[in-house]
């Protein structure tokens, strides 16, 4: 049976790439591979052709010969070819980053320990003005009694027989290798015969530790601080990872934030809003005077400046703004309701000129069933 085009197989054109070739025979030896298609024979067959086909397009030399050639140039019966291949070489190229990289790697230093996170509540007036806080953090520290290494004190670890120190070692599966971690030293590289009893040979054990935390003026809710070193500890005497404090900013009674800017609503008397007057308002920084000019209606925003959020990364600082709200008054006695009554029917006499706003929504609504009229 005559062999398919190796681009076509591929299904690349002939002036593609090795990037392009790469992506390529990675789609088609995903969806191949034998071990996601068990009960479909013909997937091996596709498998192999598709490696073939990267094997031959890859290797300049090869490629050149195909090209010229076609398949008899890089046939095994004429001189090309394979000629031993392993076609384990060509997948670890292609799927290192999943099955942990090529062979003949070497071991890095030491593993750095895993970062933390750590969720601090605080209240919108700490947000603002900065403070300071003690936390308590569950982690995983270096063991005092072996000093991380997880050896008794007095002994020392040996390299792993099994993969010699490399941490990972090949495994056969089917025609070609994939590296997978070590099961005797479980990637360490290093076995421990006589582990430490406080540790267990792990190396680390579970504290609790206490730290201090400054929080600077301005932090908002998603906002974090680093601190350096004091995740957990690395395997083996591994350098520490990070902390990452991450700041939650309670809701508040009174104020709301938006940015640099803080909201709040103050409800005033319907006297207070038809005549004027001054209240008493309340910031972070105590209270200030605001002043209700006559016939305010409800909804109006006044502006404090500088009343509001200082921001952590910089910046002027922002404004509280006020927005009134006309409070009807209830539970009224016979004496209060009588006046409401007599205001009520003067407030007529004033027509248009008193309910501005009334009388134009009443005009607008007029207008609108008129045009409603056939």
């Amino acid at each position: 049976m005559s062999k398919r085009d190796y681009y076509e197989v591929l299904g690349v054109s002939k002036n593609a790439d090795e990037k392009d070739i790469k992506k390529a025979y990675r789609r088609e030896a995903m969806k191949h591979h034998p071990d996601r298609n068990p009960d479909d024979p013909a997937a091996e067959g596709k498998f192999k052709e598709a490696t073939e086909a990267y094997d031959v397009l890859m290797d300049g030399r090869k490629r050149a010969a195909y090209d010229q050639y076609g398949h008899a140039g890089v046939d095994q019966s004429m001189g090309g070819g394979f000629g031993g291949e392993n076609f384990s070489d060509i997948f670890g190229d292609v799927f290192g980053d999943i099955f942990g990289g090529g062979g003949g790697r070497g071991r890095g230093g030491p593993q750095r320990g895993s970062d933390l996170r750590y969720t601090l509540d605080i209240s919108l007036e700490n947000a603002v003005k900065g403070t300071t806080v003690e936390i308590r953090v569950p982690s995983l520290a270096s063991c005092d009694v072996c000093d991380g290494s997880g050896a008794k004190p007095g002994t020392s670890s040996t390299t792993c027989g099994t993969c010699g120190g490399a941490g990972q070692v090949r495994m056969q599966q089917g025609f070609f290798q994939v590296q997978q971690t070590c099961p005797a030293c479980r990637g360490r590289g290093k076995t421990i015969t006589d582990p430490c009893g406080s540790c267990r040979g792990q190396g680390r054990v579970e504290k609790t530790k206490t730290l201090s935390v400054k929080v600077p003026p301005g932090v908002d809710t998603g906002d974090r601080i680093r601190l350096s070193g004091e995740g957990e500890a690395g395997p083996e005497g591994g350098p520490p990872g990070d902390l990452f404090v991450q700041m939650s900013v309670r809701q508040h009674p009174i104020f709301e934030r938006d940015g640099k800017n803080l909201y709040c609503e103050v409800p005033i008397t319907f006297a207070d809003a038809a005549l004027g007057g001054d209240l008493d308002v309340p910031t972070l920084d105590g209270r200030v005077k605001l002043k209700i000019p006559p016939e305010t209606q409800t909804g109006k925003l006044f502006r404090l400046r500088s009343k509001g959020v200082k921001p952590v990364r910089g910046g002027g600082v922002g404004d509280l703004l006020c927005r009134v709200v006309v409070e009807t008054p209830v539970k009224l006695n016979k004496e209060q309701k009588a006046l409401l009554e007599e205001l009520r029917s003067t407030l007529g006499e004033g027509g248009k000129s008193q309910s501005p706003r009334q009388t134009s929504w009443f005009e607008g609504v007029k207008n609108f069933f008129d045009e409603l009229k056939p």
